[in-house]
């Protein structure tokens, strides 16, 4: 018997530390690892130890036999990645991290933001020094999006939060939600009182189609809507036209997947999560029978994973529609797929394309639709969303990569609802310098660098703001690690200034211009309000959706 990694797999590579046997792959010294759709365990060298489960922070891991149906086909899944990668095992023991002399005294950072990327680099720093962190964020709850962007119906992946709650307890760790750095406090000030400030500030705007009608009253980001339904203070009171039988959204990515699923699953089955209850009964009054995911590119250059893709299989009530004629493949994609050393996971993608476009379709269930080389022109309508023009696309070679070209096919959708998900876009920073092309705060290994590449003294960056809006939560771990490398190997050289004021001073700062502040007590007191809530109606919690609500339930 062997050990089965799942679909809500995060990639944070904790597990492969635990293996006493390293058959974990792959590992984030290699070079697949930075674009793994999930990691795998080798079965035929899995020992039954159940270390990795114990290690996983989102329940990913499974023995094979108590695999469920929806997750039994893992078990192929974790095989055939070795026959691609057969593991050649290296239990060498890791370098120990160096840690500061205690003589240094007492490491102070300021971490601006709360989502996967800064509890990553606050989790390195308490492991690694005698240190005291100090988290920001401009909302009265931690977590990022891990609470408001993470599906309402993946609630195993949300469990990483447990991890961060278990490791935030002691006092060394101290949190000032509801307090917006550049308003309430300036970086100047963070610096003031801290060795480093770490920015972890995520992508917070998206990319937009650039088509006209864009701006149409019926068309929006997939961003937005998953922070409507997930009870985003700043989103609760959003409208969304959910009137008409179809929607489109433009993309088809892994959140294109959860906003698809969000729209066409019987909302019984979301009332037993945590869906802000604004968009629990919107749905519950929704007419949309069919979603439409537009990709400009073909089944095997999908952008969705191929876990999140086999996941639509057993939604309740609802077709997967993929239409055979689009997968005849283009020379390039055939020679690919034909290739006997293919990735698993693109030959996965395409299998369960061509399972769908076989599958029997009930007329009476909803309908999730994928469109394969297709993308925008325009969104119709005279005062409101009535529809989407299209252009079909076909694939060609350039320069070594296939690439999607636009053809003088055209065809018309109509729709009441359109949402663009064609990806994160980071935002600048107050104080910091910005790659606007890139939208990235630029920095070398997460030390933040000025016009002449010159670090700046004491401010890093990690997550997104760093590396640009891509991978999976679990990637910012490894990400979090080498920008807390760069910062302790600048503390033990001298290189970081030392603050002026101390702890106690900057509390005395911040509450007096945010006397609101969520500190740690406070966040617990919102949090066992919203748990509480959700005992009595049978759901893992009811999250308040507006600041009004949570600062109430901070004060209880």
């Amino acid at each position: 018997m062997a050990y089965v990694i799942t679909q809500r797999c995060c990639n944070d590579a904790s597990c492969v530390s635990e293996c006493p046997v390293d058959c974990i792959r792959p590992t984030p010294d290699q070079p697949e690892f930075a674009t793994t759709e999930m990691l795998y365990i080798d079965p035929d060298t899995c020992i039954d130890c159940g270390a990795c489960v114990d290690a996983c922070p989102v329940e990913a891991i499974f023995s094979e036999d108590d695999l469920t149906a929806s997750l039994a086909r893992f078990r192929e899944i974790n095989a055939e990645y070795f026959q691609r990668h057969p593991l050649e095992s290296n239990l060498d023991p890791l370098p120990t991290p160096v840690r500061p002399p205690k003589d240094l005294g007492t490491l102070r950072v300021a971490i601006v933001g709360a989502g996967p990327a800064a509890c990553y680099a606050a989790d390195e720093l308490l492991r690694r020094a005698d240190v005291q962190v100090e988290l920001f964020d401009r909302v009265p709850t931690p977590w990022g999006l891990v609470r408001t962007g993470v599906a309402p119906d993946h609630p195993g992946t949300k469990t990483v939060s447990n991890m961060f709650e278990s490791a935030f307890r002691r006092d060394t760790m101290q949190y000032y939600l509801n307090v917006e750095v550049g308003t309430h406090i300036t970086h100047a000030e963070l610096l003031a009182h801290h060795h480093a400030v770490i920015y972890a500030v995520g992508a917070a705007s998206d990319r937009r189609m650039g088509v006209p009608g864009e701006d149409l009253p019926g068309s929006h980001s997939a961003t937005e809507f998953v922070a409507w339904y997930n009870g985003h203070p700043d989103y609760a009171d959003r409208q969304f036209d959910l009137s008409g039988e179809r929607a489109v959204i433009v993309g088809n990515g892994n959140v294109a997947l959860d906003v698809a699923r969000v729209l066409t699953v019987d909302p019984d089955e979301l009332a037993t999560t945590d869906i802000a209850d604004h968009a629990l009964d919107a749905l519950r009054d929704s007419k949309i029978r069919e979603v439409v995911v537009l990709g400009r590119r073909g089944p095997l250059q999908a952008a969705y994973t191929s876990p999140e893709f086999m996941a639509l299989t057993h939604l309740q009530g609802v077709d997967v529609v993929v239409d055979p004629a689009e997968l005849e493949l283009d020379p390039a994609s055939q020679a690919l797929l034909d290739d006997p050393d293919i990735e698993p996971s693109l030959r996965l993608k395409y299998t369960l394309a061509r399972e769908y476009a076989e599958a029997p379709r009930d007329p009476a269930n909803k309908r999730i639709v994928f469109r394969y080389l297709a993308s925008p022109s325009a969104v119709t309508g005279t005062d409101q969303v009535e529809g989407l023009e299209y252009v079909r696309n076909e694939l060609v070679e350039e320069g070594g990569q296939v690439v999607a070209r636009a053809t003088d096919r055209t065809d018309n959708l109509p729709a009441s609802l359109v949402l663009r998900s064609i990806g994160y876009r980071g935002k600048a920073v107050a104080d910091l310098p910005f790659d606007e092309r890139r939208a990235v705060v630029p920095n070398e290994h997460g030390r933040v660098t000025g016009p002449d590449g010159t670090p700046l003294t004491g401010v890093y960056v990690s997550g997104w703001i760093k590396r640009g809006p891509r991978g999976v939560i679990g990637s910012n771990r490894v990400d979090s690690e080498e920008t807390v490398e760069a910062l302790i190997a600048d503390f033990i050289a001298g290189k970081l200034n030392t603050p002026s004021g101390d702890r106690d001073a900057l509390r005395t700062l911040v509450r007096e211009r945010k006397p609101d502040m969520v500190d740690k007590d406070r966040w617990r007191a919102i949090d066992r309000a919203e748990r509480d809530a959700g005992k009595s109606a049978g759901r893992p919690r009811v999250k308040f959706t507006t600041r009004e609500d949570l600062l109430k339930a901070a004060e209880s």
